[in-house]
């Protein structure tokens, strides 16, 4: 898949083709459907299918300090968009002066001008330009006046509700993974660098990788889960905690993993943590002994939740 950031940076030989846009955090399941509709016109009609998303999230730009918990990070949303069949990804960096394009120009100099639209499919829901005046309906003239068709694809609904991002990032903050998986077709996970904790797991014979979240991160509630560990080119079933550590009177909120049948150094490692399964909320014990043995419980709880289908 290609990819470039800037809209102004589309490769002068870019042939265009289906163009779908979107910030498509979680590239969740309905998501899928709008992006998918898109690969498939791509490939009925010999064309290119181009994403065109932003960084960061408008949220931020427009509304400084309500940047909402990402469910994916650039590079990991670009990864699930190559295995959908997307063959580019333009990055558009959003700023006050993007946001304020009328939603005329979007059409002419960006779809147009810059990605050589031939198709748009969006969401039913889509809207673009200043003050978001842009709608599919807006955006179907558009096309028809500059030569380009339009799609605007029905919302998925999952127990009465539109499935959207914002939908999952409930689910994850309240620590219901596995109702965030089933929206998301995967597993949700966090991604980032193992940074040194305090290095009181060794002492206990529960070793933790502590792991320095990506900004903005959708992080679980505090609690303990059953996931995977990965990194390089090697994944390990693994107990993940989330939390304070209250039985050691912690404060600092950290996300630590004991990875399953594995003994060695993790530090200044980039790992991912999926989660797959709630096991316990975080609680204080009032020893060690109890902590230490309920820590046995849980990576068998662990070890059970993780095993093949």
């Amino acid at each position: 898949m290609r990819r470039w950031r800037g809209v102004e940076n589309t490769p002068d030989d870019w042939p265009g083709g289906v163009v779908t846009i979107g910030f498509f955090d979680g590239v969740h399941l309905g998501h899928r459907r709008i992006i998918g509709r898109a690969v498939e016109l791509a490939r009925e009609r010999g064309q290119q299918a181009t994403v065109l998303t932003f960084d960061p999230h408008p949220a931020e730009v427009l509304r400084p300090g309500t940047h909402p918990a990402q469910l994916t990070t650039l590079r990991y949303k670009a990864e699930l968009l190559a295995a959908i069949g997307v063959d580019a990804l333009c990055v558009a960096p959003f700023t006050l002066e993007f946001s304020r394009i009328p939603a005329e120009e979007f059409v002419r100099q960006v779809l147009v001008g810059r990605l050589r639209a031939s198709t748009v499919v969006v969401g039913e829901n889509f809207t673009y330009g200043h003050r978001a005046a842009g709608t599919v309906q807006t955006l179907a003239r558009g096309g028809a006046a500059e030569g380009f068709a339009v799609e605007g694809i029905g919302l998925v609904r999952a127990d009465e509700k539109v499935l959207s991002s914002t939908e999952i990032r409930r689910r994850v903050a309240a620590g219901d993974v596995e109702g965030a998986a089933v929206a998301l077709g995967r597993p949700h996970r966090v991604e980032g660098v193992v940074v040194h904790g305090d290095a009181r797991g060794r002492t206990i014979g529960y070793p933790t990788a502590n792991l320095q979240c990506t900004p903005w991160s959708a992080v679980p509630d505090d609690g303990v889960y059953a996931g995977f560990a990965s990194w390089s080119d090697q994944r390990r079933a693994a107990a993940i905690s989330i939390g304070t550590n209250p039985t050691f009177e912690g404060r600092e909120r950290r996300v630590e993993a004991f990875l399953l049948d594995f003994d060695g150094d993790l530090y200044g490692e980039y790992m991912t943590y999926e989660f797959t399964r709630r096991l316990r909320p975080t609680l204080r014990f009032d020893s060690v002994d109890e902590l230490v043995e309920q820590m046995g419980r849980d990576v068998d709880a662990t070890r059970t939740a993780t095993l093949p289908v």
